[in-house]
């Protein structure tokens, strides 16, 4: 019955949701032929509902499509690829703000379970949500695991946004240390936008280990809270500000230099900070902000560089 329900659902989305139909027509390949910049005019359009300015962007969602297009240094390849990056991180920043990693794998069925914890967490080196957590590795499906994490390495993430980093990533699965926060059984994200070294706003994701949808909560750097939503709601009670907050925006500001703008990702277990992941497209700029002046706003924190095209 259940699946009954999610077919309804699913079906229903496609017929009356305009974007999640032309997710659907992307992964058929209906739209492979149209240029970057045509696409990307296609899909805002869509998602925003009205026409980006490439020639004099001034919003942060215009923007993002402009270095999209403009913005493209090889170095972005490896630095959104979930096993690459770990070598630019212990040179950017050390060794123990990195993740330990238990291993690397083209096919889930080269993984060997037998040498891996009881907990861990497996991601795809290519997309974002390609990810399971092991909590109990006696109690994993491993063939429910198996389905889920090889639907996703053959997912192509670039067919949906056309953000161009990913577009040579290759597709692998590895395996991460389990990490949790001391006080809470929420392991709470610190993603913090960054603008060439200047890092004015960020936001907490929280209650993403439940069932309830995943909370936003948008802060500026002294940690006041923004009356904004983006894509998903604020949390009934703020997050209170963690530990490691200053370490994290340090980090943050050191990591971003030389980079017009780009999102970088933290965990902090109370005791410990970890480095998550680099974004140089949050929501792929096509998110409405609300309300809608902070899409301006952040706008006004990039400073568009020069084209490049390596």
């Amino acid at each position: 019955m259940g699946r009954l329900v999610d077919s309804v659902k699913r079906v229903g989305r496609f017929l009356f949701d305009k974007e999640t139909r032309f997710n659907y027509l992307c992964i058929l390949g209906a739209y492979n032929g149209l240029s970057d910049e045509a696409f990307l005019k296609k899909k805002f359009k869509i998602a925003m509902g009205y026409e980006p300015d490439l020639e004099n962007p001034l919003t942060y969602s215009e923007k993002l499509q402009w270095l999209k297009l403009h913005d493209r240094k090889n170095i972005y390849t490896q630095m959104v690829d979930k096993h690459e990056v770990k070598a630019l991180v212990r040179d950017m920043i050390g060794e123990e703000y990195v993740v330990p990693e238990y291993g690397c794998w083209d096919h889930f069925d080269d993984i060997d379970f037998d040498k891996l914890p009881d907990k861990f967490v497996l991601k795809c080196t290519h997309d974002s949500g390609g990810i399971y957590i092991c909590k109990d590795k006696a109690r994993m499906d491993k063939a429910a695991v198996k389905e889920f994490m090889e639907k996703r390495l053959s997912r192509n993430s670039y067919i949906f946004e056309r953000e161009w980093p990913y577009k040579n990533v290759k597709p692998r699965i590895l395996a991460e240390k389990f990490i949790e926060e001391i006080a809470s059984d929420d392991l709470r994200d610190y993603k913090f936008f960054c603008f060439d070294g200047n890092v004015p706003y960020l936001f907490v994701a929280s209650e993403r280990m439940g069932d309830s949808e995943t909370k936003f909560d948008f802060f500026d750097r002294e940690y006041n809270h923004l009356d904004l939503i983006n894509g998903h709601p604020n949390a009934a009670v703020i997050p209170e500000k963690p530990a490691n907050f200053d370490l994290m925006l340090e980090l943050s500001e050191k990591m971003s230099k030389g980079i017009p703008q780009v999102r970088i990702d933290f965990y902090d277990t109370g005791e410990h900070v970890y480095f998550g992941e680099f974004t140089f497209s949050h929501w792929g700029g096509t998110k409405p902000f609300e309300p809608e002046k902070w899409d301006r706003i952040f706008g006004d924190c990039i400073k568009l560089p020069s084209k490049t095209h390596e």
